[in-house]
């Protein structure tokens, strides 16, 4: 059994983690299995997935409706590898060693699914970059 400290861990931060993070760390762990652990938080956490995320993940099979917002924490960026905030502004504490990245994502909050596809679909070849660096099979 490998530790976990072996494997690259990835933080998506987005400030309600409702909607673009939550599709990234939904599609990093659908791509790399289990090669990449896998967080995602926000500085002011909304009550609940937004629902279009939930159906445009669906559309693709991959089915988040169980996950909830997360409050971002110290200790959830120390213990990641990278972290991706997705061009809301949002800010993580910074630790030398880390790298961080910032993917400029339109914000899906209030859309319907037909905006959030388009979203989803950028998060994919994004994430997919960043497995072939991080965690290439």
């Amino acid at each position: 059994m490998a530790e976990s400290s072996d494997k690259p861990s990835v933080l998506f931060v987005c400030v309600h983690n409702a909607g673009r993070s939550q599709m990234a760390a939904a599609w990093l762990a659908h791509l790399a299995g289990d090669r990449i652990e896998v967080r995602s938080a926000g500085s002011n956490p909304g009550d609940a997935v937004n629902p279009a995320a939930v159906e445009a993940m669906a559309e693709v099979g991959i089915d988040i409706s169980a996950e909830t917002p997360k409050i971002l924490t110290t200790d959830a960026v120390r213990e990641s590898d990278v972290c991706i905030t997705m061009g809301c502004g949002d800010t993580c504490p910074v630790f030398p060693g880390k790298r961080y990245l910032d993917w400029k994502l339109d914000d899906p909050a209030g859309q319907g699914v037909d905006a959030v596809r388009p979203v989803r679909d950028e998060i994919k070849t994004l994430v997919q970059g960043l497995i072939a660096e991080i965690a290439p099979a």
